[in-house]
């Protein structure tokens, strides 16, 4: 079976605690990105994503392996989960984006 429907979750302020999608297809594949105000909200969307018949997710960097760990345990392992990390060279880069 060929991947053809992708999931993907980001954070950031101002998205509706249910989620904002956005969705990208060619006839053979599909991608949803949904955004979430806080790494607790991805669950439900994660759930609800798996039930559409998505074969990945994929989590951006802002979840951690806490709340990776919290989605995979919701969607009862059916797909395969990945996080998006960060190397050591990126860390003043993204302490400069999100400081106070």
């Amino acid at each position: 079976m060929a991947l053809s429907k992708f999931g993907f979750i980001v954070t950031g302020a101002g998205f509706a605690p249910v989620g904002e999608r956005a969705v990208l297809a060619t006839d053979r594949f599909k991608m949803i990105a949904v955004g979430v105000p806080s790494p607790g909200d991805a669950v439900a969307v994660a759930v609800a994503l798996v039930a559409e018949g998505v074969q990945l997710l994929e989590l951006c960097g802002g979840f951690g392996p806490v709340w990776t760990a919290e989605v995979i345990k919701a969607i009862g392992g059916q797909v395969p989960v990945g996080a998006v990390g960060y190397g050591p060279e990126s860390i003043d880069a993204m302490y400069a984006l999100f400081k106070a």
